[in-house]
C-alpha cells in the first residue's frame, strides 16, 4: 500500500488532543554538545503544527546504540535544551520514557506543552518490539505521528508496535516529504533520467540497481561494487572485493540492462579507478583501469577518465538520483571523484532539473562539499531511503491508519 493511502497529520482534528510523536533525534554528541542540529530542525514543521493546533506535543526517539542500558552520553537531554531554543518555549524533558514519571507528565500534558522522553532504546523492549513496553509508551495519547523517517524501515516498538494502541496513527510532515522526494521520481521523472549508485559492497545495492534499472535511462556504477560487475565480464580476476555469492545476479543485471559488453545498454562502469596501498593520507596513489589493480591496493575514488564520462553523461539529465558516495571522500586524497560529481549535480539543480540524494554516507558527502542547498532533496534516512529506492515497504508506514477508515 503507498503512503499516500495513509492520513497525515493534516487529516486530524488536534485541538486539545495529546499527540504521541515518534522523532528521529540521534544526532551527534560530544561530551552532551550537539554536534548538528539538522535533525531536530527537521522536525518543527510537525511540532509547530501541534503547537498551533491546540494540542500537545509528546515526543520520543532513540539516540545512538546504548544496546538497553543507560549511557549517559547518548541522553537527550541536550536535545530538550536546543528543541527549546529553536521553538522559543520550553521544552520539559522526562528522565525515562516509560514508568511513573514518564506517565504522569503525559497525563497531566496542556495544549501548547512539549515533552520530550528519554532516550527509548536505554531499553532492550524497544529494539525487540515488546508490546507491553509498546502499550505503555501509547499510554494517554490520542493521536500518534510518525515522523522520524530514518526509523520507518524498523519494526521497533515505537516505530510499529505503538501504533495498535492508539486510536490514529498519522504521516508526519518529515516523512511526508521524504516519501514524496524518493517516490515522485521513481513514479513519473523528468527524462533524461539518471542515476548514481556508489559503494563498497554490491550485495548492498543489488535491489535498487534492480527496481531503478525499470524506470532510470542509465545507471552509473561508481566504487569497489564495481570489481563484482568487471568479474561477471571477465575483465577482473581474484578481486578481494568482487562478491563471488552475487555473481548471477550481477550477469542478471547486466543481460536486463544490455550491458554484457562495455559503454552499452542502461548500466555505465567506471572505466578507472584511484587505488592505494593504504587508506590514510600516506598512502601511496595510482591510477588504473580495473583490469590492472596491483594486488593488495584498495579502490578509493573513481579516476579522471571516469569523472570526464560521467560528467558527459549527467550534462542533459533532467532526473538524478544518487545513493552512495563514489569513493573513500572521508580522505580529502580519495574524494575528487565524489566532490566533481557533486559540482555536475550542483549544476543540474541550478538549472532546474530535479536531484534527490539518499543514504546516510551521501548526505555526510553533501554536507562536507556544500551540496546542502544545491540539491531538490537529501534525504534524511540511511537504511530507510535505501529500502524506499529498492521498491520495497516500510513497516512503520504500512502500519499507519488507512484513510478509507
Amino acid at each position: 500500500m503507498s503512503y499516500k493511502d495513509k492520513l497525515t497529520i493534516d487529516d486530524v482534528e488536534l485541538r486539545g488532543k495529546r499527540v504521541l510523536v515518534r522523532v528521529d533525534y540521534n544526532v551527534p554528541l560530544d561530551g552532551g554538545v550537539i554536534q548538528d542540529d539538522k535533525r531536530i530542525r527537521e522536525t518543527l514543521p510537525t511540532i509547530r503544527k501541534i503547537l498551533d493546533d491546540g494540542g500537545s506535543a509528546i515526543l520520543m526517539s532513540h539516540c545512538g546504540r546504548p544496546k538497553g542500558k543507560r549511557d549517559s552520553a547518548l541522553s537527550l537531554k541536550p536535545v530538550a535544551v536546543r528543541l527549546g531554543e529553536l521553538l522559543g518555549r520550553e521544552v520539559k524533558f522526562v528522565d525515562d520514557c516509560v514508568g511513573e514519571l514518564a506517565r504522569k507528565v503525559r497525563a497531566e500534558s496542556l495544549p501548547g506543552d512539549v515533552v520530550l522522553l528519554e532516550n527509548l532504546r536505554f531499553h532492550p523492549e524497544e529494539e525487540d518490539c515488546d508490546d507491553a513496553f509498546a502499550r505503555e509508551l501509547a499510554e494517554g495519547a490520542d493521536i500518534f505521528v510518525n515522523d522520524a523517517f530514518a526509523a520507518t524501515h524498523r519494526s521497533h516498538a515505537s516505530t510499529v508496535a505503538v501504533a495498535g494502541y492508539i486510536p490514529v496513527a498519522v504521516l508526519g510532515y518529515l516523512v511526508l516529504r521524504e516519501m514524496e522526494m524518493l517516490q515522485g521520481p521513481l513514479a513519473n521523472p523528468k527524462r533524461p533520467f539518471m542515476a548514481i549508485i556508489g559503494g563498497i559492497k554490491v550485495s548492498s545495492k543489488i535491489a535498487v540497481i534492480e527496481n531503478l534499472l525499470d524506470s532510470c535511462d542509465q545507471i552509473l556504477i561508481g566504487g569497489a561494487m564495481a570489481c563484482t560487475f568487471f568479474t561477471t565480464l571477465g575483465i577482473m580476476s581474484g578481486s578481494a572485493f568482487c562478491e563471488t555469492d552475487f555473481i548471477d545476479t550481477a550477469r542478471q543485471i547486466l543481460e536486463k540492462a544490455g550491458s554484457t559488453e562495455l559503454g552499452a545498454g542502461k548500466l555505465f562502469l567506471p572505466i578507472d579507478a584511484i587505488v592505494t596501498d593504504e587508506i590514510s593520507p600516506e598512502g601511496k596513489r595510482a591510477v588504473a583501469t580495473f583490469e590492472d589493480i596491483p594486488k593488495d591496493f584498495s579502490i578509493v575514488d573513481i579516476g579522471p577518465d571516469t569523472i570526464a564520462r560521467f560528467k558527459k553523461e549527467l550534462a542533459n539529465a533532467q532526473t538524478i538520483i544518487m545513493n552512495g558516495p563514489l569513493g573513500a571522500f572521508e580522505v580529502d586524497q580519495f574524494s575528487h571523484g565524489t566532490r566533481e560529481i557533486f559540482k555536475s549535480l550542483a549544476e543540474r539543480f541550478e538549472a532546474g532539473a530535479t536531484v534527490v540524494l539518499g543514504g546516510g554516507d551521501t548526505a555526510s558527502a553533501a554536507k562536507k562539499f556544500g551540496l546542502e542547498n544545491r540539491a531538490t532533496h537529501i534525504s534524511t534516512g540511511g537504511g530507510a531511503s535505501l529500502k524506499v529506492l529498492e521498491g520495497k515497504p516500510l513497516p512503520a508506514i504500512e502500519i499507519l491508519t488507512d484513510k478509507d477508515k
